[in-house]
Parts: structure tokens; sequence; C-alpha cells
């Protein structure tokens, strides 16, 4: 890959993760705002992001891979489809775009730019949650892959997360990058600081979870 494609490639990681934690963040402020009933808050934010999720992984699929997810990248680097180098490259981008979306979302609502959340995420069932939306997001881009449908991931990967919202205990963030950039937001969306470590170790045990069950069944 040409230094111009890795450029490309890396701005599209940066730009996809900013649109995608900004669209986590303002969809769940404007549930808020329209409506005090959580569940129709919780369905609006979910319908925003399949939407989102589904239009940035077909866009900018073709040039970064759309990974917008850490986790998603260190699996990518261990089957060599990345190197090493641009896993961390992409990570470091993930998490600064995650950071900037929140702010912009901010920004947009007129509220705080840099504000912390103080919506408490701990506990075991939340963390659990983490484990089985990770483990299953990794389970499904990777056998989509080894069974040459990799089309199919931009549907999948949308529609699981959009399932996750409403059958995990979490509400399925499923990314370090996402889970450090909600930080930023006192909203409903939003995660303590105190919750960030023991989600990005549920996600990462999840990740390794979902390679190994995807591996298992296809041999590869």
């Amino acid at each position: 890959m040409s230094n111009f494609k890795n450029q490309r490639a890396y701005l599209a990681e940066f730009i996809g993760s900013a649109l995608l934690v900004a669209a986590i963040v303002g969809s769940g402020t404007m549930g808020t705002q329209m409506s005090r009933d959580s569940g129709v808050g919780l369905t609006l934010n979910a319908l925003s992001v399949v939407a989102m999720l589904w239009i940035l992984i077909t866009t900018l699929g073709p040039i970064s891979g759309a990974h917008f997810n850490p986790v998603v990248s260190l699996v990518m680097a261990y089957r060599k489809a990345i190197s090493t180098t641009d896993a961390i490259i992409y990570i470091i981008l993930q998490i600064i775009g995650a950071i900037l979306g929140a702010t912009l979302a901010n920004l947009m609502f007129e509220k705080t730019l840099f504000e912390i959340s103080k919506v408490d995420r701990s506990g075991i069932g939340q963390v659990t949650g983490e484990i089985v939306a990770t483990a299953g997001l990794v389970f499904l881009i990777i056998l989509l892959i080894n069974s040459d449908r990799g089309e199919k991931i931009p549907t999948a990967v949308a529609l699981w997360i959009g399932s996750a919202f409403f059958f995990t205990s979490s509400t399925a963030l499923a990314n370090p990058a996402v889970t450090i950039g909600r930080i930023f937001t006192d909203s409903v969306v939003g995660i303590a600081p105190n919750g960030v470590l023991p989600f990005i170790f549920a996600q990462v045990v999840g990740g390794a979870i979902g390679l190994g069950l995807a591996t298992v069944l296809k041999g590869k």
C-alpha cells in the first residue's frame, strides 16, 4: 500500500470514528429532549447508530476497512490484514476521532464542549454485556470475511449493534474508542471514567472470544 493510500485510510478511520460518536451522543441527547420515556430515547439512539454504521462502513470500507474500533484493528493486525504500524495509527486516530465526535455533538446541542460524564456503568452485568456485544461483533465480521461475504458486513454489523442495544445490559458500546469518547458527554449515553477500564478490558476479552469462535468454526 502506498503512503498516499495509507494517509487516506488513516483519514477515513478518523472521520468515521468522529461521525460515529457524534451520532451516538447527538441522537442520545436528541432522544432525551424529545421524550422523557427512556425506551423512546433508546430506540431513537439505536436507529441513528444503526443507520450511521451502515453508511460509514459502506462508504469508507473500501478505503480503510472501516474498523472505527481498536478491537477490530487489533484482530485485523493479528490476522495480518493490516500491519502493526497501521493498527497502532488506526487506534490512535480512532480515539482522537471519538473524542472529537463527542465534542462536536456537545457543540451542536450547545453544551459544554468538554464535559465529563457522571453516568455510572459499573457492575458485573454491564461488563458481561460488553463481552457479549464485542464477541458477537468480531465473530460475525470474521465469519463473513472467511466465507468471502465481506459485502454483507455493513448490514450485519449495523444490525448486530442495533440488536445489542436492546439485549445487552450495557447497550453495546463494544468499542474502546467509543467508550473513551463517551467520557466527554454528560448525556444519557455517557460513561463515567470509573467504568472505562473495566469496559475496555471486557471489550478486548470479547474480541478474543469472538475471534477464537470464528477461527474454530472456519478453521482459518
